[in-house]
């Protein structure tokens, strides 16, 4: 019997994929953006160096805009230009320069890499993405590919979301593109993909791509460079992907092909190529309500001064600094807010305190990525000296200026 031809959903013809290649690296070299761990990384000659600048470009990228991360990568960088200089940082130095850039633990789990590296492989970063992801405290897979890719030239491939948007869309993945089976799929293809000669290159080209012009919800199709390997494209304009077979018919994978749209949800003309990627429909965020309050005394000089408490060294925003807070039920009534502040307090400064003390000020509303969090803001003045307990959590009084330098939370700032 004639062998079946292969899945429609894979890259099986080279001179297709020299082509692609040969596309998108001409097009990143003429429009790719002037980013400066990209300058970095192009200019130095140490190895170490290089990784360690994209590593920190990488970790830093991990769910946060590109906008966002420049500034705050510069002022890293300059701060501490080698692992060895990171490695010498306190953690508090750690969480006061990503103060605002949120998933706090990437910047710990960075310096305990770094004091690793340093400790343990004689200040030398592993050269390729098995042992970047193994030895490295932080670093997955995707990260541990882009290093080992872009400063080091092994020829691996990575799959982000960009490039996760990008592949469902060249090859109309239509499954749940954040399952494991598909991901597995995805890094597959990744790997097949990937320029031998210029790996780096063509990782950052991919998600240039998805970041620039394969975009989510208005993809800037006309400009796209590969195009005509896109089979969402294709089918956008001829209503199925030529050649045949068509949407149901996979080759290998005929009526079992779990990378094909589920029956249950067709092909949209109308969404053209953003019917890819699907996903599952995501988890509501968990609503959380919190009493804070903000204690205020007169300092020494006649400033006024706050209190600020550290967070325990784990868990949500672990190690920054707040004021006073506490979680509380949902549906609590306001008396019973103030009361659950006031005893809560009292175990700080070893005093009673009046509920009826507690100034309510408002409501600070701040969304985490999986938490939808509200604030309930109290203030409190202290006349007098307050002796605070030292078996409870590290705390210092603070003025309004060492508070906006301190490694405290976007939401506190908000408070």
């Amino acid at each position: 019997a004639p062998a079946p031809p292969p899945s429609r959903h894979l890259f099986s013809d080279p001179a297709e994929v020299e082509a692609l290649r040969g596309n998108l690296l001409a097009w990143y070299d003429r429009c790719k953006r002037d980013l400066p761990w990209r300058a970095l990384a192009a200019t130095e000659p140490d190895a170490d160096r290089r990784g360690y600048a994209v590593w920190v470009s990488e970790i830093m990228l991990q769910q946060t805009q590109v906008a966002t991360v420049i500034d705050y990568y510069s002022r890293w960088m300059q701060k501490w230009p080698t692992l060895q200089a990171l490695a010498q940082a306190s953690l508090e130095e750690v969480n006061k320069l990503w103060a605002g850039l949120g998933y706090y633990s990437r910047g710990k789990r960075l310096q305990e890499a770094a004091r690793k590296v340093v400790s343990e492989l004689a200040g030398q970063m592993p050269r390729t993405a098995e042992d970047l992801q193994k030895l490295l405290p932080g670093v997955g897979r995707y990260t541990a590919g882009a290093i080992a890719s872009i400063s080091y030239g092994q020829a691996t491939g990575v799959v982000d979301g960009n490039v996760i948007r990008v592949l469902c869309r060249l090859r109309c993945i239509g499954a749940d593109s954040s399952s494991p089976s598909v991901i597995d799929r995805l890094w597959d293809m990744a790997n097949v993909l990937v320029d031998r000669s210029r790996p780096g290159d063509f990782n950052q080209a991919l998600m240039e791509l998805g970041a620039t012009v394969c975009v989510p919800k208005t993809p800037l199709c006309g400009e796209c460079p590969v195009k005509q390997h896109c089979q969402a494209w294709r089918r956008k304009l001829f209503g199925k992907p030529p050649p045949v077979p068509d949407v149901e018919d996979c080759g290998k994978c005929v009526g079992d092909c779990r990378l094909c749209p589920p029956a249950t949800e067709p092909w949209d003309s109308s969404l053209g190529v953003t019917n890819f990627p699907r996903k599952a429909a995501k988890k509501p965020p968990r609503v959380m309500r919190t009493a804070t309050c903000v204690l205020e005394r007169r300092g020494c000089h006649g400033a006024p001064e706050y209190l600020i408490v550290q967070r325990p060294s784990s868990g949500l925003l672990a190690g920054l600094w707040e004021f006073p807070s506490l979680p509380l039920a949902q549906e609590l009534q306001e008396e019973k807010e103030r009361e659950e502040l006031a005893d809560h307090l009292q175990a700080w400064m070893g005093r009673p305190v009046a509920a009826k003390g507690l100034q309510f000020i408002g409501e600070v509303i701040h969304i985490f990525s999986h938490i939808h969090q509200t604030y309930v803001v109290y203030s409190l003045h202290l006349d007098g000296d307050v002796t605070l307990d030292p078996a409870l959590s590290p705390s210092r009084w603070v003025t309004e200026e060492e508070f906006h330098t301190s490694a405290v939370s976007t939401a506190m700032k908000k408070v």
